[in-house]
């Protein structure tokens, strides 16, 4: 009889202990599905602001060869516009790979920093190109890049939110033991922190 309740109790505690096992597992399970959730959804906003970011790069070659034809003596100003574009589309690229990549993303925001001041020293230079500024090429593709930087920012905001969910979700508790656990990266957002780099890169033709 003893033996018999003794079996009994054994039983229930193992089953007892077996639905808690179980809950344990479903729940991490259920925090790390939202972890890899939140990792895409950061992914899947900086995928839209790489084609905006692709597609400024594309038009700044036609402003520097559009300004090639009137500023014949400007050679080293063109070349750093052409060298920052590079070192910037090579960052976007080093990002999309791994948006959670922090080191990636700092890499970007400096060279897009670089990438603003080479435009806004060629857009004081091309004052004193008055040619140029009534140029109907130059006008257009000011247009292109006004436009493409505007969808840029709008990108760059959605993804911010993406970043900042996914970070708290990461900080978290209990989350934050599953983040560390399987290697969740905290996400830098893509914030540019020099006032005058937040301005659209256009060129003034007034």
């Amino acid at each position: 009889m003893h033996l018999n309740l003794a079996l009994g109790g054994g039983i229930i505690v193992a089953i007892v202990i077996g639905v808690v096992i179980l809950i344990l597992i479903f729940m991490v399970v259920a925090m790390y599905n939202k972890l890899v959730v939140g990792r895409n959804r950061v992914k899947n906003a900086f995928a839209q602001i790489d084609v905006q970011l692709t597609r400024r790069y594309d038009l700044i070659p036609n402003l520097v060869e559009t300004a090639k034809g009137y500023m014949k003596h400007e050679k080293e100003t063109l070349e750093a516009v052409t060298e920052a574009r590079n070192q910037a589309a090579q960052a976007a690229k080093a990002v999309a790979g791994d948006p959670t990549n922090a080191t990636a993303m700092k890499g970007l925001i400096g060279a897009e920093g670089s990438l603003m001041g080479a435009l806004g020293k060629l857009n004081v230079t091309m004052e004193a190109y008055p040619d140029l500024k009534a140029s109907a090429n130059m006008l257009q593709v000011q247009e292109e890049l006004t436009t493409t930087e505007n969808k840029v920012a709008f990108s760059r905001q959605a993804y911010n939110d993406s970043v900042m969910h996914f970070n708290v979700q990461r900080e978290s508790f209990p989350d934050s033991i599953i983040a560390n656990m399987f290697s969740f990266q905290e996400a830098q957002m893509f914030e540019v922190k020099d006032d005058s780099v937040r301005e659209v890169p256009k060129v003034s033709f007034t």
